[in-house]
């Protein structure tokens, strides 16, 4: 390999030194070497783009052979992430800052720091792409296996290090280009810390609470939520590092702070939308003084209703029973007395009961709320069977 790789390099030289001869004798005196440079940059250019295309033809023919996404996620994640040109890309500056030696071997001497600078800047620039294009190639991973838990620490993490990458690889490429040592440029930031630290106060805080959203599976993208202190319920449409887009159910978007999903009340509703149950928490209020004893005429009437006609058979027997005994069993504040709030309660309680659209397995009451001014709240509590919205409405307007 070495011996085919000197081979090359002669071979290079024989071809440029013929220009090189050229140039030196058309170029103005003192200019020489800036020609030089132009020239052996544009044929470095050309010789790369050669190299870039055929090796991205062979290594994406490779790649394009795993096709299968269930079969061959990680190939296809990364092939879809492009990060097989960067491996060409990387491939062919290797190959270049190896021959750039032999061209122009003549101006070696004033062309050569200019020309490793170059191929060193461009490395830094290549691992920079290739880095970026690694984390979208996890978040193709993760999209393909549907792990969208992973998605959301994924994202959390690609935005602080693209961040982070900016302005790394801009010292990085700051010191290639000046050849200044890198301990001196991070040494001189020390005395801004603060400073940083508050302008990326938000990133750092969305970039915990993303962290935290996807370890604690609280919620993902595609969840029904409810935010009150924005007064907002909708579907997460989006969460990046800054902000959370929420898309309403108004047909419109709103997006808040990523952090305010660590600080703030969110009610995630997609697990009651997963059982397919919703929660019917509704009162009727009545008139206090509309509460009556009910007497023998009104049971007897109210017998007529099949849900509460045993029950008003046995209480009337039970209560029958229990006034033998008392003294002046003809007052009514004597002994117990059948209400007509409480025959109610009772009906109520028997109709959802006996509901199709109301879930059988899960809490079922009618119960009595503290007295307010506008009456005596009676609450039906209940869970409906269809969590699907315009379902759920119907179900709770016909209670």
């Amino acid at each position: 390999m070495n011996d085919q790789l000197e081979e090359t390099k002669d071979f290079l030289q024989e071809l440029s030194e013929p220009l090189y001869k050229y140039i030196s004798r058309i170029s103005p005196a003192g200019l020489d070497w800036v020609v030089h440079i132009i020239v052996k940059i544009a044929l470095l250019c050309a010789v790369f783009f050669v190299i870039d295309f055929i090796l991205k033809v062979i290594i994406n023919s490779v790649f394009r052979f795993f096709h299968n996404q269930e079969k061959y996620p990680v190939v296809n994640s990364i092939y879809a992430s492009k990060i097989t040109n960067s491996i060409a890309h990387f491939i062919a500056l290797l190959i270049i800052g190896s021959i750039h030696e032999s061209i122009f071997a003549g101006a070696l001497d004033r062309t050569t720091k200019f020309i490793i600078r170059s191929v060193n800047l461009g490395m830094v620039m290549i691992f920079a792409g290739m880095l970026y294009r690694a984390l979208t190639g996890f978040r193709n991973y993760f999209i393909i296996k549907q792990d969208f838990y992973k998605i959301m620490a994924l994202n959390a993490i690609s935005e602080t290090v693209k961040i982070l990458g900016i302005f790394i690889f801009s010292v990085v490429g700051i010191c290639v280009i000046f050849g200044i040592k890198g301990t001196t440029i991070v040494g001189s930031l020390g005395a801004i810390t603060a400073v940083l630290v508050l302008v990326f106060r938000d990133t750092i805080l969305g970039f915990v609470t993303g962290i935290h959203v996807a370890t604690s599976k609280n919620m993902k993208v595609g969840d029904w939520v409810s935010i009150p202190k924005y007064n907002l319920e909708g579907n997460i449409a989006e969460i990046n590092l800054l902000t959370t887009k929420i898309n309403n159910f108004d047909k419109t978007y709103s997006t808040i702070p990523t952090y305010d999903l660590l600080t703030t009340e969110i009610k995630n509703l997609q697990v009651m939308s997963e059982s397919n149950t919703r929660r019917i928490k509704k009162s009727i209020y009545f008139n206090i003084n509309s509460f009556k004893f009910l007497g023998e005429e009104d049971i007897q009437r109210l017998k007529e209703i099949n849900l509460i006609a045993d029950y008003l058979e046995g209480k009337q027997d039970e209560l029958k029973k229990e006034k033998e005994n008392l003294k002046h069993k003809d007052k009514i504040i004597n002994g117990r007395q059948l209400t007509n709030i409480g025959v109610f309660r009772y009906y109520a309680q028997k109709y959802i009961e006996n509901d199709q659209d109301v879930d059988q397995d899960g809490a079922m009451m009618v119960r009595q709320l503290d007295i307010t001014p506008q009456g005596l709240p009676l609450e039906i509590y209940c869970f409906a069977n269809d969590s699907k919205w315009e379902h759920f409405e119907q179900i709770q307007a016909d209670i």
